[in-house]
């Protein structure tokens, strides 16, 4: 059986037409493609909502990413940077654009006045290495 080739001019054009749509409109034509048993789509979904419970239940809003999104908040020129960073780098093509890039949002900034505002090692290192 051979490989499938999809054109990547398909896939840019499927992408941006999905850019900014309606999530529940998004993932009801996902699933309206999906072909399978009622009981079969009854457990993914049981399933689905046992881990997000689980994770909803774990998260501590102290360490790792909550803690990194809370300190560096959209009220902050550095949170500001960090979106900006995360939504262009989707659109990065290669890693030397990219590297490019991290410089120049990271550059600017007061990142150190970050350092010990949070006691997560995660956040006082990412502020204290920019």
């Amino acid at each position: 059986m051979g490989k499938t080739i999809i054109c990547p001019r398909f896939l840019r054009t499927a992408i941006t037409s999905a850019y900014r749509r309606n999530e529940t409109e998004s993932v009801n034509g996902l699933l309206s493609q999906i072909d399978w048993p009622p009981e079969s789509r009854e457990r993914a979904g049981e399933l689905a909502r046992k881990l997000v419970d689980g994770m909803r239940g774990k998260r501590s809003h102290k360490g790792g990413v909550d803690a990194l999104m809370h300190e560096f908040s959209l009220s902050s020129q550095e949170g500001i940077a960090l979106m900006c960073l995360a939504e262009a780098l989707l659109r990065i093509p290669d890693p030397e654009t990219a590297d490019r890039l991290i410089r120049d949002k990271i550059s600017k900034g007061d990142w150190r006045a970050h350092v010990g505002h949070s006691p997560s090692l995660f956040v006082n290192a990412a502020a204290g290495v920019c």
